[in-house]
């Protein structure tokens, strides 16, 4: 990857299966962008009540803790691209679902639970088979690349969809934000279902559970992967009440509303986008050093919104983030991808995806009681104390830092 530049990272869309999936991704993730803002808001004008809220939105990861290992083994035993059609498709009527409720004003919060633990299952299902599905597209020298650019659909997608998401919430409102949510799994779905990967290698003659167990054993020989994995859990759930929860709240009440933090959140996207340009041209020789350096960034946004800091300033930090978030994320896949055996990818990734979500529900949960009780501030300050102390430890770890990337 080091002698690769970005003429040649962008010429890989013109290959049929890296450009429709590029454009898969600008549409799903532009949409989803616009989903916590959509949603959050939404319940928030409901009730009023960040713990409402926190509870509404912790059902989607609580949803993917519960059967993500079984979507893990699925995709390794089935059909990736099946799945994530399937998922997609899950997704788009469980949003669509929503939207109808807030537009119809028939929405209750067990309703929308409800249906976030469909989008849950989505995620669940989703997540690792799309980390396998990559493998089976492009040559392996070509991975960092593709997940470079995977990444800029993706973050760029973020940084449209969070700014479009603010201004749509405070002019058209919550519910036909997340309808045009539920329409981008639709288009999603169509695109995947055209993509021709390679045969995928399957292990038929396990059982699901000896395929579980096989992928367990996997995970934690790689003593850099379930320690990451562990430093994530707490990453995640401190992330997700930022940006589903307690950001939010905090616009609502100090910073000019659902307009604000759709900039800010547009701001984290943009720096995702220039992290990922910045990614296809960095190949270091300790990918898990490099990448563990980045995660002390997570704690400039909570520690702005603390303040609170002026908008500006906020949705710099915000960018920071975004940036290192968007290299951390094309190092992890890629040592993934090159690390992993391929017929295990889906289920270490299920459990990656297990390990790095298992607290967010806790952590939302506890987010909108203690923004309540204690005040947002002092809940933010505890997700900067957070994220500090995981990222410290974990960065203490032999393996961690001098693991190469050598296949």
């Amino acid at each position: 990857m080091a002698d690769r530049g970005f003429a040649d990272g962008i010429a890989l869309l013109g290959r049929r299966n890296v450009g429709r999936l590029f454009v898969a991704y600008l549409v799903t993730f532009a949409g989803t962008a616009m989903a916590p803002i959509g949603l959050a808001f939404g319940v928030l004008e409901m009730t009023g009540s960040a713990a409402d809220t926190g509870t509404v939105v912790m059902a989607q990861p609580l949803a993917g803790v519960a059967i993500l290992l079984l979507g893990g083994a699925i995709a390794d035993r089935t059909s990736r691209k099946r799945v994530i059609v399937s998922a997609e498709s899950l997704a788009m009527v469980a949003q669509l679902s929503i939207a109808t409720l807030l537009l119809t004003e028939t929405a209750t919060l067990p309703l929308l639970f409800l249906l976030m633990l469909l989008n849950g299952i989505a995620m669940a299902f989703n997540a690792p088979a799309s980390a396998g599905l990559i493998v089976q597209l492009v040559p392996r020298e070509e991975l960092q690349p593709v997940n470079a650019l995977l990444g800029i659909a993706r973050n760029g997608a973020f940084a449209i969809g969070a700014t479009l998401g603010g201004v749509l919430v405070a002019t058209v409102g919550a519910g036909w934000t997340l309808a045009i949510d539920g329409a981008s799994f639709g288009i999603s779905a169509l695109l995947i279902a055209t993509l021709t990967p390679r045969e995928q290698r399957t292990s038929e003659g396990s059982s699901i559970l000896e395929e579980l167990r096989e992928g367990a054993s996997e995970f934690f020989s790689h003593t850099w992967l379930w320690v990451i994995v562990a430093q994530f859990s707490l990453l995640v759930g401190v992330h997700e009440s930022v940006m589903g929860l307690i950001g939010p709240a905090v616009s609502r009440a100090s910073l000019g509303g659902a307009t604000s933090w759709g900039w800010i959140a547009g701001a984290l996207g943009a720096g995702t986008l220039a992290g990922g340009l910045l990614s296809m041209r960095i190949s270091p020789r300790h990918p898990m050093r490099v990448a563990t350096l980045l995660t002390f960034a997570f704690a400039t946004l909570p520690a702005a919104l603390a303040v609170p800091l002026p908008v500006p300033l906020i949705a710099l930090t915000a960018f920071v983030n975004g940036g290192a978030g968007s290299i951390f994320a094309v190092l992890w896949y890629t040592t993934l991808q090159r690390k992993i055996p391929e017929e295990m990818l889906s289920r270490v990734s299920a459990y990656d995806h297990l390990g790095s979500i298992v607290l967010a529900p806790i952590g939302i949960w506890a987010a909108g009681h203690l923004s309540d009780d204690i005040g947002a501030s002092r809940t933010l300050w505890i997700g900067v104390t957070t994220v500090l102390t995981a990222s410290a430890v974990a960065f203490c770890v032999r393996d961690v830092r001098m693991m190469t990337n050598d296949v």
